[in-house]
C-alpha cells in the first residue's frame, strides 16, 4: 500500500511537470506569434509609408510639371492679351487710318495660337485607380490633393470653352490666317471683327484669372509637400 502511494505521487509529480513543461511550450509559441504578427505589421507599416511617401514625391514632380506647362500657356497667350487691350483702347475705330498698325496687331492675335492646359495627373489617377489614396495616413494633405484635382476640372472646363470660342473664330478667318493678310476690311467690318475678338478675349482673360488661382494653390500645396 505504501508503496502504491509512493508511486501515485510520484505519477502526479511527473504530470504536474509535464503539465508546466507543455503549459511553458504552448505560452513560447504563443509569444513567438505574437512577434512574428508584431514584426510582420511592422514590415506592412514600413512598406505602407513607403509607399505614401513615394505617392507624395510623384505628386509634387506632377505639380512641378503643372507649374511649367501653365507658364508656358500663359507666356503663350500673352500676345493675345497686348494686342487686343491696344487695338479697344488705341484703335477701337478708324481702320482706314491706321491700317498699317491695326493689321500687325490683328496678326498679333491670330497667328500667335492658342495653348490649353491639361495637368499631369498619373500619380493622382494611379492612387485612386487602386483605392490606395483612401488608405494613406497624412489626411490633411490628401485632401489638399484631391481639392488640387478638383480644380483642375473646372480649368479643364473653361479651357474646352475657350477652345471653342478660338475655334469659332479661327474659322471666321481662317482666310486672313492663311494670308497673312487683312486686305478688303473696311471700318464697319473692323468693329464686327473686334466684337469677334471681344468674346474670346473675355473667356480667356477668365481661363487666365482660373490659372493664376491654380498657380498659387499648386504652389501652397507644394510646400506641404517638402
Amino acid at each position: 500500500m505504501l508503496n502504491f502511494l509512493r508511486n501515485l505521487r510520484r505519477n502526479n509529480m511527473k504530470s504536474t511537470k509535464y503539465v508546466k513543461y507543455a503549459a511553458g511550450e504552448i505560452v513560447l509559441v504563443v509569444i513567438g506569434i505574437l512577434i512574428a504578427l508584431q514584426i510582420n505589421n511592422w514590415n506592412e507599416e514600413r512598406k505602407h509609408e513607403k509607399t505614401e511617401n513615394e505617392f507624395f514625391k510623384g505628386i509634387a514632380y506632377d505639380l512641378n510639371q503643372d507649374l511649367e506647362f501653365i507658364h508656358y500657356v500663359k507666356n503663350s497667350n500673352t500676345p493675345k492679351f497686348v494686342a487686343y487691350n491696344k487695338l479697344r483702347t488705341s484703335y477701337p475705330g478708324n481702320y482706314s487710318a491706321n491700317k498699317k498698325i491695326i493689321d500687325s496687331l490683328l496678326a498679333m492675335y491670330l497667328f500667335s495660337g492658342q495653348r490649353t492646359f491639361y495637368p499631369v495627373s498619373g500619380s493622382f489617377k494611379s492612387a485612386l485607380a487602386g483605392n490606395e489614396i483612401n488608405t494613406y495616413k497624412q489626411k490633411k494633405r490628401i485632401q489638399a490633393i484631391i481639392k488640387l484635382y478638383g480644380n483642375y476640372d473646372r480649368l479643364i472646363d473653361n479651357g474646352t470653352i475657350l477652345d471653342q470660342r478660338w475655334s469659332k473664330l479661327s474659322e471666321s478667318y481662317i482666310h486672313n490666317r492663311r494670308t497673312n493678310s487683312f486686305e478688303n476690311i473696311s471700318d464697319d467690318n473692323y468693329i464686327l471683327m473686334l466684337d469677334d475678338f471681344h468674346f474670346h478675349y473675355i473667356q480667356l482673360n477668365w481661363y487666365t484669372t482660373i490659372q493664376d488661382e491654380i498657380q498659387t494653390e499648386i504652389k501652397n500645396l507644394l510646400q506641404e509637400l517638402q
